[in-house]
């Protein structure tokens, strides 16, 4: 029963997590004006924190079980790979208009279709599968293929388009004017000017 805990409140953990990282990642690309590396850099350091430093210091203090081999090294390395080019791919979906109303939603659908296939096709996998799981299993792919159509479309009537730079500062100088834009009034010219006398 412990174990049963320790797991739903580690699953717990990561969606909550995983839930706020895309709304939170397009609120740090809006604060650096669009910027997309610079955000990358902010992921990647914290990245660098919480799953190099303190492991290590984890490792070193309470101890740890398993030891370093290569082939352990190749496939974490990768799966950290899959992760940076991951958030560089959220990134570039906000850069280009997306929004993490249905950009996200988009990721988590289709993401599991690819851990599935990833996870059962190698070694056939799949076909050790009851009937009623598979059955399953493909009522899902249709599901996510109809939830996808949805959020794009109703993405598409929802999102504005957002006038360019270069338009608005159009517009800006447009309408400013100058003390030298603004033409006299009727007359100005025939008031006399006061003299010094």
């Amino acid at each position: 029963m412990k174990d049963i805990v320790f797991v739903l409140g580690s699953v717990a953990l990561t969606v909550i997590c995983w839930g706020m990282y895309g709304p939170v990642m397009h609120k740090g690309q809006m604060a650096m004006e669009g910027s997309r590396f610079r955000q990358l850099i902010c992921v990647g350091a914290a990245y660098f924190i919480i799953a190099v430093i303190v492991p290590f210091l984890w490792i070193h203090v309470q101890g740890d079980v398993g030891s370093w081999k290569a082939s352990g090294i190749i496939w974490s390395l990768l799966a950290g790979s899959a992760g940076a080019f991951g958030a560089l791919g959220i990134i570039f979906a906000f850069s280009y208009g997306g929004r993490p109303e249905y950009v996200m939603p988009l990721v988590f659908g289709f993401a599991p279709i690819v851990n599935a296939f990833i996870t059962l096709y190698p070694g056939g996998k799949y076909k050790e599968m009851p009937p009623l799981a598979l059955g399953g299993f493909i009522a899902g792919l249709l599901m996510v293929s109809v939830g996808a159509f949805l959020v794009l479309s109703l993405a598409t009537k929802y999102s504005k388009p957002k006038a360019s730079h270069n338009a608005t500062a159009k517009v800006e100088s447009q309408v400013e004017t100058t003390p030298t834009d603004v033409e006299p009034p009727l007359g100005a010219d025939s008031i006399e000017q006061p003299s010094g006398e």
